[in-house]
């Protein structure tokens, strides 16, 4: 009987610690999305769009922060970056970006399932990163991690076509 009452004790301590503690964090609730409502934002925009998916379990996704958060700075007054946060939960997404996209002007959205992906011709893997002209057409779909030059390449070419 005491040998179960230690099993139960030590099964209690272990779910406590693994369990992840509630963590306050400025940035707000991720509003939720639907393929309809980016398809529609993409089609209002007067600007290019470069739409990054990721999640923060994802560490290419981790990897390829810093070179948003330059892009954004550099590019961010002529380009609309929206980001799309799939199959995760919202406090460890609100918890990514505090930690490394906080300092920018990048537009995020919550896709619990993954659908806005799949509905744009992306796939579940992740990290994905759409390059749009202004009013919605694809110019580029990447798939995986972004590079610097990559990134810088597709912009520039964004740029030329709008």
């Amino acid at each position: 009987m005491q040998r179960a009452i230690r099993l139960a004790a030590s099964l209690t301590i272990a779910t406590a610690a693994c369990s992840a503690p509630s963590i306050d964090t400025a940035v707000p609730e991720l509003p939720l999305t639907s393929p309809e409502a980016i398809t529609e934002l993409l089609a209002r925009s007067v600007q290019p769009v470069v739409i990054n998916v990721w999640a923060s379990w994802c560490i290419p996704c981790r990897a390829e922060a810093p070179l948003l958060n330059k892009a954004v700075s550099q590019f961010g007054e002529i380009v609309h970056f929206i980001g799309i946060n799939v199959r995760d939960n919202q406090s460890s997404a609100q918890e990514f970006i505090e930690e490394l996209l906080a300092e920018t002007n990048i537009d995020h959205f919550f896709d619990r399932y993954g659908a806005v992906p799949l509905a744009l011709g992306g796939s579940p893997g992740i990290p994905l990163t759409f390059f749009y002209r202004p009013g919605g057409s694809l110019i580029k779909l990447h798939f995986g991690v972004l590079d610097e030059r990559t990134l810088a390449l597709q912009i520039d070419e964004l740029l030329a076509r709008s």
